[in-house]
């Protein structure tokens, strides 16, 4: 059985147009899969253990200390490892989220308690979670923005539940790896009291940024060394491949890319939320690089049978039947997209 159910699954969705994995819309640059191309001449040879180059590299690019970054083969690599590193005996994570949280807390053993958000308040963390925050906890899951809903924690609130944490003696783990295309990413970060917090841990990814999921790269940033030692030692010493290092040095200069897609994305998202609200779906506040929205239980397979594959999130805990995620992708997709639900609509009238 396999339980990593995920968006991207052209695998067993051939010859349709994906919009259920969310990455950059402007595909892979083409200096990554260069670096990647080039680094293949060194592959006699083995990785680089420790990749230290590359931690300096992430550290100019978040400006954060080399020595609080800690890389992975993805950012699910890092979840686990953080995990297996801190053998937590009693986790919380928030529904609907990202599956990998709780796979990875169970993998240790560890119990995990679910605070359950409000679809009639579009999925918010609210400021209830703070009277979730136990003595019991060892750690807590935070994914912001959210995913699937792409909903943004207030950041005051975020930061309360930050100090919270710190006086209970819980750990703190929060997904960013979506904050890059929201549109000030600036005012949303924690990176800025790491130093601060030694119970704080970020996780991010070159994945979704980049769009080079295939390539497997993603990192964590935690003041907290000894920790990161900790992690480093679960895992095998080579776990990023010398293409995935030589791609993740090239696509950290890539800033003019990842700011034209960002603009892509605001202005894509705009589109295809008014067409799927015209339609009559329920679409969610979503500030990343997708939307979700609720619709038929059926149109997943309505989709298919247009060739165009979108993310059923029924299988998120929290979530049933009839919640959907779509990526946003370049206006021509996004005009095929829009055109197979409106002939859907059509057969249903």
């Amino acid at each position: 059985m396999n339980n990593h159910v995920h968006g991207g699954d052209v695998y067993h969705y051939r010859d349709c147009l994906d919009f259920s994995a969310n990455c950059n819309p402007l595909g892979t640059p083409e200096s990554v899969k260069a670096a990647a191309r080039d680094s293949l001449e060194r592959i006699y040879e083995y990785p680089q253990v420790g990749y230290q180059p590359l931690k300096e590299a992430i550290g100019k690019y978040e400006q954060v200390d080399p020595d609080w970054i800690i890389c992975g083969n993805g950012a699910a690599e890092v979840i686990f490892s953080v995990c297996r590193a801190g053998k937590p005996k009693k986790a919380l994570v928030t529904g609907p989220s990202f599956a990998e949280y709780e796979q990875a807390l169970q993998g240790v053993g560890c119990e995990v308690d679910h605070f359950w958000l409000e679809e009639e308040e579009d999925f918010r963390v609210k400021r209830d979670f703070l009277k979730a925050l136990r003595p019991e906890l060892d750690i807590v899951f935070l994914c912001n923005p959210n995913n699937p809903t792409g909903v943004l924690m207030d950041q005051c609130l975020l930061m309360e539940i930050l100090k919270r944490c710190r006086e209970l003696d819980i750990f703190l783990v929060v997904d960013e790896c979506f904050l890059d295309f929201v549109e000030e990413p600036a005012l949303y970060t924690l990176k800025k009291v790491l130093g601060d917090y030694r119970n704080l841990f970020i996780i991010k990814a070159f994945t979704k940024r980049y769009a080079m999921p295939g390539l497997r790269l993603g990192y964590g940033l935690c003041a907290n060394t000894r920790l990161l030692e900790k992690m480093t030692e679960e895992n095998q010493p080579w776990n990023i491949s010398t293409p995935a290092q030589a791609a993740g040095m090239a696509a950290l200069l890539e800033n003019s890319y990842v700011e034209a897609g960002r603009q892509l994305v605001f202005k894509e998202k705009a589109y295809l939320r008014e067409r799927l609200t015209r339609l009559g779906l329920k679409v969610y506040p979503s500030m990343a690089n997708y939307l979700f929205f609720k619709g038929p239980e059926d149109l997943f397979q309505a989709c298919l049978q247009k060739k165009v594959l979108i993310r059923d999130c029924s299988n998120y805990p929290g979530l049933s039947k009839g919640y959907y995620r779509i990526a946003v992708k370049k206006h021509v997709q996004n005009e095929i997209l829009v055109k197979a639900l409106e002939e859907i609509w059509q057969k249903r009238l």
